[in-house]
C-alpha cells in the first residue's frame, strides 16, 4: 500500500494527524500484523482508511461506503493506491463499539421470529402436529439461518462470548480480517482464547491486520510489529515493546509501583 500525496495536505482530520502526513508507504507481507502505538497515534485512522479502500465487509447495517463515521476515513482511502498478491473479497472490518450495536441489532429480528413461533403455536393448538409444524417452518427456518449466520443468541451471552461466538461463525477462510481494538470486551482468558481462533483461522490462509493494546494479543509468534509513534511507523520486536516490559515489571512487582505511583500525589 502507498500513499498519494497530495502538494499541501488538508488541515483537517485525518490528513492533520502526524502519521499520514509522513507515510508514504506500508506492507503487510505477514499473515498478522498488528499495529501499535499510544492513543491518539493514528492506528485506527489508518485501519478504517485502509478497510474503506479494501471495500471490507462490516459487522453492522452500515458498508464502509456508507456509515457516516467513516467518511473522514474514506476521504483518506481515496489517496491508498493498493497492490495485491492474493486478492480476496472475503473477510470483515470490525471496530470494538460496532459490536455493542450489532448484538443489540441482531436482538431484535430474533425476538420477532421467537415470538411469531409462540404465535403460531397457539393458533395451532388444536390442529394436527404436521399442520403446526408446516406453520411453524418458515420462522424456524429464518431462526435457524440466523443462528448458523451470526451464532447463537449473542445478546444473551457474555459480552466476551458474544464476541468470540459471532468472530468464529463470521469466519470465512481465505478471509482478510482488519480490527480494531478487539480486546475490548474480552477478559485475559478470552484473549487467549482469541489467539488460539486466530492460529486456527490462519490454517486456513487467513490474513489478519488488527490494531490492538494488548500485551497478550500481540504476542502471537511472528506477527509483523509496525509501532506507531512521533509521527513514524518503526518495526519494533515484542519484548521491545513498552507495554510489554511495563507490564511486566509491574505484575512481578506491584507493590513498588503503587508505592511509588502513590508518592507521587500532591498532598491535599
Amino acid at each position: 500500500m502507498r500513499i498519494e500525496r497530495p502538494a499541501t495536505w488538508p488541515q483537517r482530520f485525518p490528513f492533520n494527524v502526524p502519521i499520514v502526513q509522513n507515510l508514504q508507504q506500508l506492507e503487510f507481507a505477514n499473515p498478522v500484523t498488528f499495529f501499535v502505538g499510544g492513543n491518539g497515534s493514528g492506528k485506527s485512522a489508518l485501519l478504517e482508511a485502509l478497510a474503506c479502500a479494501i471495500g471490507s465487509i462490516t459487522a453492522g447495517s452500515e458498508s464502509v461506503k456508507t456509515d457516516a463515521t467513516l467518511a473522514p476515513a474514506r476521504e483518506l482511502a481515496q489517496r491508498f493506491r493498493l497492490t495485491w498478491s492474493r486478492r480476496t473479497q472475503k473477510g470483515l472490518f470490525l471496530r470494538a463499539e460496532d459490536f455493542f450495536g450489532y448484538v443489540t441489532r441482531l436482538s431484535v429480528p430474533r425476538a420477532e421470529l421467537e415470538q411469531n413461533l409462540n404465535e403460531v403455536d397457539k393458533e395451532y393448538g388444536s390442529h394436527s402436529e404436521t399442520a403446526r409444524m408446516y406453520a411453524r417452518m418458515p420462522f424456524a427456518g429464518e431462526l435457524a439461518a440466523l443462528g448458523n449466520r451470526h451464532g447463537r443468541g449473542l445478546e444473551a451471552c457474555s459480552h466476551g462470548e458474544s464476541f468470540l461466538e459471532f468472530f468464529q461463525a463470521r469466519f470465512i477462510p481465505n478471509g482478510l480480517y482488519l480490527l480494531d481494538e478487539p480486546e475490548a470486551p474480552l477478559s485475559p482468558k478470552r484473549q487467549l482464547t482469541f489467539l488460539s481462533l486466530l492460529h486456527r483461522m490462519l490454517g486456513q490462509n487467513a490474513q489478519f491486520i488488527i490494531a490492538t493494546h494488548s500485551p497478550i494479543i500481540m504476542a502471537y509468534p511472528g506477527a509483523a510489529i509496525p509501532h506507531f509513534n512521533a509521527g513514524s511507523i518503526t518495526p519494533v520486536a515484542y519484548e521491545e515493546l513498552e507495554r510489554v516490559w511495563l507490564t511486566k515489571s509491574f505484575l512481578n512487582n506491584p507493590e513498588r509501583w503503587l508505592r511509588e505511583l502513590f508518592a507521587q500525589e500532591p498532598e491535599t
